[in-house]
């Protein structure tokens, strides 16, 4: 199939995707829906603080963008080793051998790599399989790299082995449906689901408008935006909640984006509009 063609087959199955979550969003209360997403990001804490302490070893978490992924695991990271020294977070383009390097220099046990929206790192085959070797649930996971060529550790400035076990642990942050992606026979299907099988894998299950709107009041009723006085967050909530259907983006960076114009002019509301809301 020509590469246009599978562009478009995928943004139609995408467009379909969402379309079901909405309709199984519309059968859910706002209640129901914040309850669930509780859960879920409860789950994620969980998961989470069991892959920093060594009890698993590896964790996928599948989502839209912007809707806190990130926070609450830096946030853990940051409370277990506020230095940073025993953790890194990957964001943006991976290519096999900055992968080898990454997992050598995270190798020791109590290290953290967390891929942060690098799903690029999912698109090549011979990444996934050095990545279903560190995610796998066997004593032993020994990462080789037999290519000709030298690897050197820039940190160290040592050549790095040609194999080596890896003892840390992994957290990918993803925009991907890995189980729809599955269903679909993506050519990345089989690698896909040998991941899920070896980590655990949290599908936050937030696909619709409306989840993403509950979710943004549910995290700024629980603090965010706390420098902002109880009637400008509400403000902000209250051009979120009339807006949302028409909001380029639907995320806490657009509620965050927000109050900084909220406490910037007095004309925040109208800046607001022309500058984050679709026309028409």
């Amino acid at each position: 199939m020509p590469r246009i063609a599978r562009k478009n087959t995928a943004r139609a199955d995408l467009a379909l995707l969402k379309v079901t979550y909405a309709e199984a969003s519309k059968r859910e209360t706002d209640a129901q829906i914040e309850a669930r997403l509780a859960d879920r990001f409860d789950i994620l804490d969980i998961l989470t603080e069991g892959t920093i302490v060594g009890n698993s070893r590896a964790l996928i978490v599948s989502g839209a963008p912007g809707v806190g992924k990130s926070f609450g695991v830096e946030k853990m990271l940051r409370q277990y080793d506020p230095s940073g020294e025993t953790y890194t977070i990957v964001k943006g383009y991976t290519r096999p051998t900055g992968l080898v390097k990454l997992l050598y220099q995270y190798r020791h046990a109590g290290n953290i790599i967390v891929f942060d929206d690098a799903d690029s790192v999912f698109q090549d085959d011979i990444g996934l399989n050095i990545l279903k070797c560190v995610a796998d649930t066997t004593d032993r996971r020994t990462v080789s790299w037999l290519s000709e060529g030298k690897l050197v550790d820039e940190t160290t400035a040592e050549i790095i082995p040609r194999s080596f076990d890896f003892e840390g642990g992994i957290i990918f942050l993803s925009n991907l449906n890995f189980e729809y992606m599955i269903d679909k026979g993506s050519r990345i299907a089989p690698h896909l689901e040998a991941m899920m099988s070896r980590a655990f894998y949290l599908d936050l299950s937030m696909r619709s408008k409306r989840d993403s709107l509950i979710r943004i009041r549910q995290v700024i009723k629980a603090g965010m935006l706390a420098d902002l006085p109880p009637a400008s967050r509400d403000d902000v909530v209250g051009f979120i909640e009339a807006n949302f259907e028409r909001m380029r983006e639907l995320s806490l960076r657009s509620a965050v984006k927000l109050a900084a114009l909220r406490k910037t002019s007095a004309q925040w509301s109208k800046i607001a509009s022309i500058t984050m809301l679709r026309n028409g």
